[in-house]
């Protein structure tokens, strides 16, 4: 099975007057992690979109874990999401008045697939998690989100995308707020864990320096090809 399957995807907002996207042919294995880089505005966050069934595609163009994202509509496909992708985002999109620990047991709380595969205890896998992830001190974890840094919540972001093993792992420039020691330590664990757990990673950035820390990479500029 491959965590994602992208075959002919173009793909143009609505009213827009020239396509966005244009991708001939993507694909992940279980485990692998891909840095996509390219400058800011290329199209990297629509690409992103579009594999989370956030926007509506043609059928037979995105697969995520042997799925057709494109035969699924409305709660389905939401559905679908929370049992199969864990996202990380730049502004990371925690609830600010849950703790820590809360916010990363939400995928447990709106999946059965995902609380299953957390183990009989998915709170002390969540707190592995944030162990693993940096966040040892058990006081952290009980913290309301707005009450941590920016180089906290990143990381209980990071904690909720893992949670439950989701097949596949977006991140879209999760590292722009931090420094660079910071970075490279987060993408470090960040691809570790994700290939403990057989997540596949797409993680996308303009930052370059990133680009060691992965399987393989790719140039958004020659991957999306088929814009018009």
């Amino acid at each position: 099975m491959h965590p994602l399957r992208i075959e002919s995807l173009v793909y143009r907002w609505p009213g827009g007057e020239r396509s966005t996207l244009g991708i001939g042919a993507l694909s992940l294995a279980s485990g692998e992690s891909l840095f996509l880089f390219g400058p800011s505005g290329c199209g990297k966050s629509t690409l992103l979109s579009a594999i989370a069934g956030v926007v509506d595609v043609p059928k037979g163009v995105i697969r995520v874990a042997d799925q057709d994202l494109g035969a699924l509509r409305g709660g389905a496909r939401d559905r679908f999401r929370v049992d199969h992708i864990g996202m990380i985002f730049q502004v990371f999109n925690l609830v600010p008045w849950l703790s820590a620990l809360e916010n990363v047991l939400l995928p447990c709380t709106f999946s059965q697939r995902r609380r299953t595969r957390a183990g009989d205890d998915p709170a002390k896998t969540a707190r592995r998690l944030l162990d693993e992830l940096g966040l040892s001190d058990p006081s952290l974890a009980s913290k309301q989100a707005h009450e941590l840094s920016v180089g906290q919540q990143q990381r209980v972001a990071a904690a909720r995308a893992l949670i439950g093993k989701p097949d596949l792992i977006l991140a879209d420039e999760p590292t722009s707020a931090l420094d660079e020691a910071a970075k490279m330590a987060f993408v470090d664990l960040l691809a570790r864990e994700c290939a403990e757990a057989g997540s596949a990673l797409l993680f996308v950035s303009h930052d370059r320096s990133l680009e060691g820390h992965f399987n393989r990479s790719l140039d958004f500029r020659d991957l999306n090809q088929g814009t018009e």
